[in-house]
């Protein structure tokens, strides 16, 4: 089983960097970090990735439109340049709040917005240009693969069309077998089988409802937002704490392989347990890793 751990990148630089001497440890697939309002996901990977070694690593996801699109694909080749081809570009457009609220970008027509952008970085970062007049110099640096945040259809179009997957949040293994992976997969046609990464928070824990509780004050704002509610009621989720994968060992572990069965090539952990918790649930996604 490919098995991802996600790291958020807003906390003490320190404990950032020891989530990632944990996941080189842990015998898990990959370091994902995310890229929100703290420290810059893609420097942070470009300078840590040598203390993780055979360790793949990725955002997830960068918000695509705070940079331009040339930018961004400097900034990718020069990741992947760093890390030796194991950096994975995992891309979104946000939500409205942070781009209306925070950027002071409009949000009309969102998906036009990510198809235009898309369509001047993938041939920047594969090295054939691309609409914007520009031609990057960055020899020897692999072309990333790129992941587009996307759970609704018009999204999961352009995901398959141009991308080279997705990454999901809150879908459960219902909405990727039955909406998700087919949809994706259509929109691929005649290109490389897409990379679905599944996102969701894991506990391993003897207090399955705690471990509930705790999501519910987190993430409750999250069964609110209409991309995620959308895809919680595609899952038969009613809220968010609903979709986490909490319980004993064996219950964990069963719920996770529901995912790969779903489509999933990789699920992608949060660990949203206590100290004692998170250590549990990392011996136990080293051993299903496999690595």
């Amino acid at each position: 089983m490919e098995i991802g751990l996600w790291v958020d990148e807003n906390r003490p630089l320190p404990e950032v960097l020891a989530a990632v001497d944990a996941v080189a440890s842990s015998g898990v697939s990959r370091l994902w970090i995310a890229q929100r309002f703290g420290w810059d996901a893609l420097t942070v990977l470009a300078a840590v990735g040598g203390r993780a070694p055979g360790v793949q690593l990725g955002t997830s996801v960068a918000m695509l439109f705070p940079k331009h699109p040339i930018t961004l694909a400097q900034e990718a080749l020069t990741v992947s340049a760093a890390t030796g081809g194991r950096f994975t570009l995992g891309i979104g457009p946000g939500h409205r709040h942070d781009m209306e609220g925070v950027y002071g970008y409009p949000w009309e027509r969102p998906a036009d917005r990510v198809r235009e952008r898309l369509q001047v970085l993938m041939p920047l970062l594969r090295g054939a240009g691309g609409s914007a007049v520009a031609q990057l110099s960055t020899p020897q640096a692999p072309p990333p693969p790129v992941l587009l945040s996307a759970l609704g259809p018009v999204m999961l179009r352009i995901a398959g069309e141009l991308a080279d997957g997705t990454i999901t949040a809150w879908a459960g293994p219902r909405a990727l077998d039955e909406y998700i992976v087919p949809r994706l997969t259509a929109a691929a046609a005649g290109r490389p089988t897409p990379q679905v990464v599944a996102g969701m928070c894991v506990c391993v824990t003897g207090d399955a409802e705690g471990a509930r509780q705790r999501l519910t004050r987190l993430f409750g704002r999250a069964s609110e937002l209409p991309s995620y509610r959308a895809v919680l009621d595609r899952s038969g989720y009613a809220t968010a704490a609903d979709a986490a994968v909490v319980g004993d060992e064996e219950t964990v572990a069963r719920e996770l392989r529901r995912y790969v069965d779903a489509g999933a090539t990789e699920v992608q952990v949060a660990m949203v347990g206590s100290a004692e918790e998170n250590v549990r649930t990392l011996v136990l996604l080293g051993d299903l890793s496999g690595r």
